[in-house]
């Protein structure tokens, strides 16, 4: 089985549409449901502004679109510039596949070998044992717990803040 990463481009906007509309992908992001290609073509098209600083790749699987990640800058902060947003979302008939593993690897490699990351950031909602488990697997550590973090499907649920320090910072 064969999973290949690569930047997103407007042309994936079906294929997120698709798995990103599926309730229970949905309800493990912040997205909202009723997405539809419009949508995506726009934020897709949005995404490819290098200006923004933010980085946008998709797992493929047979040949389709499964899979989808990002790192975004937290903010305009000088002081802040080191550190980056990450998300993932993973289509349901590929979640236990290898391309949550196949993204985070992309990621990781990607903040710690070309954008001078030294700290990546992320929240996850605490019943998510599985990304929870990945997340860790790349070294990320709980560093609190959000209450009433979201609302999710009519009720508000936790999250934990989850971060991963550069192992090897760059040196001169």
């Amino acid at each position: 089985m064969t999973i290949t990463v690569r930047r997103a481009s407007i042309h994936d906007a079906a294929a997120f549409a698709r798995f990103m509309g599926d309730p229970q992908v949905f309800a493990g992001l912040m997205q909202l449901p009723f997405t539809s290609e419009e949508i995506w073509r726009k934020r897709l098209a949005d995404s490819g502004d290098p200006a923004k600083g933010d980085l946008l790749l998709v797992a493929e699987l047979h040949g389709d679109v499964v899979g989808s990640s990002g790192l975004h800058p937290v903010g305009s902060s000088l002081r802040r510039r080191h550190a980056m947003m990450l998300g993932i979302s993973i289509a349901r008939e590929a979640q236990g596949c290898g391309v949550g593993t196949a993204m985070m690897t992309a990621m990781c490699d990607y903040a710690d070998r070309w954008a001078g990351v030294l700290r990546l950031e992320l929240t996850v909602y605490t019943d998510n044992a599985a990304a929870i488990a990945l997340y860790r697997k790349f070294g990320f550590e709980i560093e609190g717990t959000h209450r009433a973090y979201a609302l999710r499907d009519g009720r508000y649920v936790d999250a934990h803040s989850m971060a991963r320090l550069h192992p090897d910072p760059p040196s001169w």
